[in-house]
C-alpha cells in the first residue's frame, strides 16, 4: 500500500473497499420494477468478487434482475469487445439490436454499439428515465 500512499493494513484496506458500495440510488428499484414487467432485464457489470458478494446478498440488487453478469466471472471487462458477446450469448435473443444498453462510461456505450446493441450513455436515474422515455420503453 505504500506506493498509494494509504495508511491501512491490507486486512483494513479491504474491510472498507467491500463496503464502498453503499447503497442502491435513489429511485434505481423503482424504474427497474417498472420495466420489470414488460421487459427482460440484465445487468453487465464491471466488478469483483468482493462487490459482487455484497451486491448479491446483502444490497440485493441482483435480485432487480432476470440475468446478471460480473466482470470477474467471465474473465473480461467492459469495454472488451468479447464481453458483449458473452452477454448477447447469455440473452438469447433472436438479434443484439434486441437489446437496450445503458451505462455512465461512453467507452462501453461505444463498444456496446459496436456489438449491434441500441446503447446510451446516462449518467444517473433521472438521465436513465428520460433515455427509458425517448426509447419508447415507458
Amino acid at each position: 500500500m505504500r506506493e498509494w500512499e494509504v495508511n491501512l493494513t491490507p486486512e483494513q484496506f479491504l474491510a472498507r473497499f467491500t463496503t464502498w458500495a453503499r447503497r442502491v440510488l435513489p429511485g434505481a428499484k423503482e424504474l427497474l420494477t417498472e420495466l420489470r414487467g414488460r421487459y427482460r432485464l440484465a445487468a453487465l457489470s464491471n466488478s469483483n468478487e468482493l462487490h459482487w458478494e455484497r451486491n448479491t446478498h446483502e444490497l440485493r440488487i441482483i435480485e432487480l434482475f432476470e440475468f446478471a453478469m460480473s466482470s470477474h466471472e467471465v474473465g473480461l471487462c467492459k469495454p472488451h469487445p468479447d464481453i458483449y458477446k458473452v452477454a448477447i450469448d447469455r440473452a438469447n435473443v433472436s438479434s443484439p439490436d434486441a437489446i437496450v444498453f445503458f451505462d455512465d462510461v461512453a467507452a462501453n456505450v461505444e463498444a456496446a454499439r459496436s456489438a449491434g446493441m441500441r446503447a446510451h450513455q446516462v449518467r444517473g436515474v433521472d438521465e436513465l428515465r428520460a433515455c427509458v422515455i425517448r426509447e419508447q420503453l415507458l
